[in-house]
């Protein structure tokens, strides 16, 4: 059984989001409420973490909640929730009062000063429905626990004076800027701020018992007197007095500063909208003074966006819409670069917590596509700067940047040592298709100019590689490793082609002949391998999952490209023969993406990209369909999972992902609504910072890289106190570092570790006390805690595939001439595994 009846409040949306986007900012802030009601379950983090979100209503002097569930106080009746583009909205009524809650993030794609800003403002619409008066009072606040990664870790609020606006910011204790990386992860550095105008009938709390206080009596509870009465982030109180049918508004800024967002190439960057130097303080007054104009735009542009996806794709497709926008924004940051240039890096969420991976920025393309080329650029530029630099040594495209927040280089498979476990011809269609579908939103290739010779090289790749790829992973990674995979086939003929398309851009640019031969050349290359593929990947009815597999079968949704970018290499009549076999095989809740696994597996982005290829409303409805079906019964609440069972509708681990921008593809087979979107882009970009140069670093404790250190170590969890100075562990076996399997990607084995946990100690001396920058040097797989002295200083979860220089900041202090003592424990689930650990200065 699926989920239950759908609460008949909620039926005239028309959907029933698995869950409700409200903060949709970037892969740290971002709140949803994963329940029918919002008052039904605490508000949480895409990870699953409660980032709670308290507000109520006292109406004539009794209280109902309205978020969260907390404290205990009925809740109003919620009549109704609408996502949409920018804005989700509820709205409850009860005791002849309505109320409506919005929160409006101004994700406006036109604009990437606003776009970039980590703002949602949250609005209280109050009025009375009865024709009576109703005194009414509003409590809102946001809990601490947004600001810190682990429970447990120490916060701080205080108070933060601005002229106009009651403000409060939190933050966490020790601040780590950027010194964690992985996908099951929160923010803890940089601050939260909530902050609201300073109307007369506001008044403004930092206690703990707050909530409680406003159910009970409706007043702000007084810091002092009590020990219970701790500090946390602003409480906002707002007493409206008497309530008529004329509406009473007030509103709240919430925010959030994280000082710097990504670490490139070891280069800490500001977040996009600090460029100028625009700060906390700046960014509150500015969005406080911008509230109703950014109000007004965000409804216009809701209303026109709304109305194209319905022309587009009809209601169902609009809905969709709606809800894949502002996730598949919130699963990206847009930082700058040395010149103040945008940077767009994508979060792989729920999967390896990747940043930049070539395989989501495709699927999520055409969201950005459609809004512009300074989105678009933001998107592809640095992936094709790490390309074209001396780091990647591949003919192919790389996979990704690094893990997130980090984009320090490839992680993913054997990083940039190794070609195993990578996807040469996916990530290089992908790129070459990218960057051809810009020429074509432009009218020019300039763009692709400064990376000609690395575009020619994936050409020659995919020329000699592509057309039967060997046994590779395509972005389904998750289906394995296959070799002569029809559908990469595909990419790589596209990509061909895309080359050919640049080519002849460029030739009528510049007038050059030998352009204009060679992109005559790879389209030629495109149809042959087109033709061939017709032939040889034939099965009578479809075409197969690989081309030596008969009775298999696949989606070949990048077949899109074909008719977007104008090639048409492929016969109509192949791909209506293709579309017909889907809506032939399709389960209850959609097409599954090939055969494997029984044929269950499918992905919201390629389902919807498939229902494209015939261009046909009836085949578009019919593989789109089941895909709404799905969203809105699933009983996984969780932001939109990309990755499905068509025949019972569960999400299968992967939610909250970019990816979903892959909705918006339908969009650009209209080439007048594309160049309508695409023409308002106002930020012009260009003249990005060359790749920052790799750091150079000496080693103070030295990892056993280059010669095994002598370490002690158990594989039994050692008695309490193990990583104090003082224990005792000369009954613990001894060994060189580093500790793990041999074939582990990045790992130096030199003692075997295969358990799953090891316990690891070292004693080194210091002559003097280390000045300058310092780093703790450190290689895991997976989890691991580090103790410099008896004190905690890192707890990395996840894996590296490449030792990662964590800044040890003010734990540096606890360095200390003489003795000291490196205390280690690495967790490990499955799959390689290794430790090791050392500290070095950066002296460049």
């Amino acid at each position: 059984m699926l989920a239950a009846p759908l609460l008949a409040s909620l039926l005239a949306t028309q959907i029933r989001p698995p869950a409700v986007p409200l903060v949709a900012c970037d892969p740290y802030f971002s709140i949803w409420s994963r329940a029918n009601r919002l008052t039904d379950v605490p508000t949480t983090h895409w990870t699953g973490a409660t980032h709670a979100l308290t507000s109520m209503i006292r109406i004539d002097g009794r209280a109902y909640r309205i978020m969260g569930t907390s404290p205990d106080v009925p809740a109003l009746d919620q009549r109704s929730v609408q996502v949409l583009p920018t804005r989700s909205i509820y709205k409850f009524q009860g005791r002849g009062v309505a109320v409506a809650l919005t929160f409006m993030t101004p994700a406006l794609p036109d604009d990437l000063s606003v776009l970039s800003r980590p703002v949602t403002y949250l609005t209280w619409d109050v009025r009375s429905v009865d024709r009576k008066r109703h005194k009414v009072q509003l409590y809102f606040d946001a809990a601490p626990e947004i600001a810190i990664d682990q429970p447990g870790q120490k916060w701080a609020a205080s108070v933060v004076k601005i002229p106009g606006l009651a403000a409060g910011k939190v933050g966490a204790v020790d601040q780590h800027i950027l010194g964690k990386t992985g996908d099951d992860r929160r923010i803890d550095w940089g601050y939260l701020y909530t902050a609201t105008p300073t109307v007369p009938d506001l008044q403004m709390a930092l206690t703990v018992d707050s909530a409680g206080a406003f159910a009970q009596s409706g007043k702000r509870v007084v810091p002092g007197g009590s020990r219970s009465l701790q500090p946390r982030p602003a409480a906002f109180t707002f007493d409206l007095g008497a309530v008529s049918a004329a509406p009473k508004s007030r509103w709240v800024v919430l925010a959030y500063d994280d000082l710097y967002s990504i670490q490139y190439f070891h280069q800490n960057l500001r977040p996009f909208w600090r460029r100028n130097g625009m700060d906390a303080a700046k960014l509150l007054t500015t969005s406080a003074k911008e509230y109703g104009s950014l109000k007004a735009r965000c409804e216009r542009f809701d209303g026109e966006l709304m109305a194209d996806l319905r022309k587009a794709g009809g209601e169902k497709y609009a809905l969709m819409g709606a809800l894949a926008y502002r996730q598949c924004l919130a699963g990206n940051k847009i930082a700058a670069d040395a010149n103040g240039q945008p940077l767009l890096f994508p979060k792989e969420n729920t999967s390896n917590g990747c940043i930049g991976t070539v395989d989501v920025i495709f699927p999520m393309a055409p969201q950005f596509l459609l809004f512009g080329p300074a989105l678009t650029k933001a998107m592809v530029v640095s992936n094709l700067d790490y390309a074209s630099s001396p780091r990647w040594k591949w003919p192919f495209a790389p996979h990704d940047l690094g893990t997130y927040p980090k984009a320090n280089g490839q992680v993913y498979g054997g990083g940039e040592r190794t070609e195993d476990d990578q996807m040469p011809v996916e990530e290089t269609g992908n790129m070459l298709i990218l960057v051809a579908a810009l020429a074509k939103m432009e009218g020019n290739a300039s763009f692709a100019a400064k990376y000609w010779p690395t575009l020619t090289r994936w050409a020659e790749y995919l020329r000699a590689k592509g057309f039967d790829p060997e046994n590779q992973l395509s972005t389904d990674d998750f289906m394995g490793h296959l070799a002569h995979n029809t559908n990469l086939s595909v990419k790589a003929t596209l990509g061909l082609a895309s080359y050919g398309y640049l080519c002849d851009v460029r030739s009528k640019e510049r007038g050059h002949g030998g352009l204009r031969k060679k992109g005559a050349e790879y389209r030629g290359l495109a149809q042959s391998f087109a033709t061939r593929w017709v032939r040889e990947a034939n099965d009578g009815d479809h075409f197969r999952l690989a081309f030596d597999k008969p009775g298999s079968w696949s989606q070949k949704y990048n077949l899109v490209w074909d008719r977007i970018l104008g090639f048409n290499l492929f016969p109509a009549a192949a791909i209506r023969k293709e579309v017909a076999f889907y809506r032939k095989i399709a389960n209850p809740y959609g097409v599954a993406l090939d055969s494997r696994e029984g044929g269950v597996k499918a992905k919201v982005d390629w389902s919807l990209w498939s229902a494209c290829l015939t261009g046909s409303r009836a085949d578009f409805d019919a593989i789109a369909d089941p895909v709404f079906r799905y969203l809105n019964e699933s009983p996984n609440r969780v932001p939109m999972g990309d990755l499905y069972d068509t025949s019972n509708g569960h999400h299968v681990g992967m939610h909250s992902r970019p990816v979903v921008g892959g909705v918006f593809l339908k969009m650009l087979y209209d080439g007048a609504m594309w160049k309508k979107w695409a023409g308002r882009n106002t930020t012009r970009v260009g003249g990005w910072a060359p790749l920052p140069k790799p750091p150079v670093f000496r080693p103070i404790v030295p990892t056993s890289e280059k010669s095994g250190l002598i370490w002690s170590y158990t594989l039994q969890r050692p008695a309490q106190g193990w990583f104090a100075p003082t224990f005792d562990a000369s009954s613990w076996s001894t060994g060189p570092g580093g500790f793990g399997t041999n074939g582990t990607p990045g790992a130096v084995v030199r003692t075997e570790w295969n358990t799953p946990d090891i316990w690891i100690r070292r004693e080194f001396t210091l002559s003097a006390l280390p000045t300058g920058e310092l780093y703790l040097r450190l290689y895991h797989d997976e989890d691991a805690e580090v103790y410099l002295n008896g004190v905690q200083i890192a707890r990395e979860s996840g894996w590296v595939s490449a030792y990662d220089d964590i800044p040890l900041g003010s734990f540096a202090a606890q360095l200390r001439p003489g003795r000291n003592v490196f205390a280690v424990h690495c967790h490990q689930t499955g799959g390689g595994q290794g430790v090791d650990v050392g500290i070095v200065q950066r002296i460049r």
